[in-house]
């Protein structure tokens, strides 16, 4: 049905590693390319609604291409070509598991907060906002996977938050789910997961550190005086 699907890619996007945990887990062959978000290639900008990443190239057994966008919408095609595995048969329950996919957005949208704030103030205000929302996912976690012994679409968008909060902890200690008993054993089995480690190079942490510290905000001053 597809002869290729490319996905296009940055080293640190945690929307390109929910897509690629997403079509790892499935069994969905694809090729990754990484591109340079700082200099994006013009043949990029010329496919690219948004100018993000992950985009997904699909091409058809015709030679046939169509440009996807929106991790959301690449990791449920990822499931839909793969025979649905990672999202629930039922209507409702697929809706929820839905809405916590878009929860994991809006918590890193608050990460994203976080590195670029400015001072202590605003740090500490976004990292009260983070713990606040783990505090809301450890009520829903079944364990060991979110929705209990199958793997979703949601552990795949969480694995990616879950790495920002493993550099916060290990280099300033900043630990944001600290007394979260679920979000902890949750966070222990995606990270030893092979296909959520995989999503990333083996030099992420060190491109994250280097990320962070140029940002040459508040988290920059604290990775720098450690």
């Amino acid at each position: 049905m597809y002869q290729d699907l490319t996905l296009v890619s940055h080293h640190l996007c945690p929307y390109v590693q929910r897509a690629a945990i997403a079509a790892g887990k499935l069994g969905v062959p694809f090729t990754r390319e990484t591109i340079d978000l700082a200099a994006k290639p013009d043949w990029f900008l010329a496919i690219s609604p948004t100018g993000k990443v992950p985009l997904l190239q699909v091409t058809n057994d015709h030679g046939q291409r169509t440009v996807l966008f929106e991790s959301a919408a690449i990791a449920e095609f990822f499931n839909d070509i793969a025979g649905g595995g990672l999202l629930a048969s039922d209507a409702v329950a697929r809706a929820r598991q839905r809405a916590w996919v878009e929860f994991a957005s809006g918590t890193l949208s608050e990460i994203a907060g976080l590195y670029s704030a400015p001072d202590v103030t605003a740090f500490e205000t976004k990292a009260r906002a983070i713990t606040a929302r783990l505090t809301q996912v450890e009520a829903q976690i079944a364990g060991p996977w979110f929705d209990g012994d199958a793997f979703s679409l949601v552990d795949a968008a969480f694995g990616p938050v879950f790495r920002y909060l493993d550099l916060f902890e290990q280099a300033i200690g900043l630990a944001l789910a600290a007394d979260l008993p679920r979000v902890a054993s949750w966070r222990e089995a995606l990270s030893a997961d092979p296909i959520v480690a995989g999503a990333v190079t083996a030099d992420y942490p060190q491109r994250l550190h280097a990320f962070m510290v140029a940002k040459g905000t508040e988290i920059s001053r604290r990775l720098a005086a450690t």
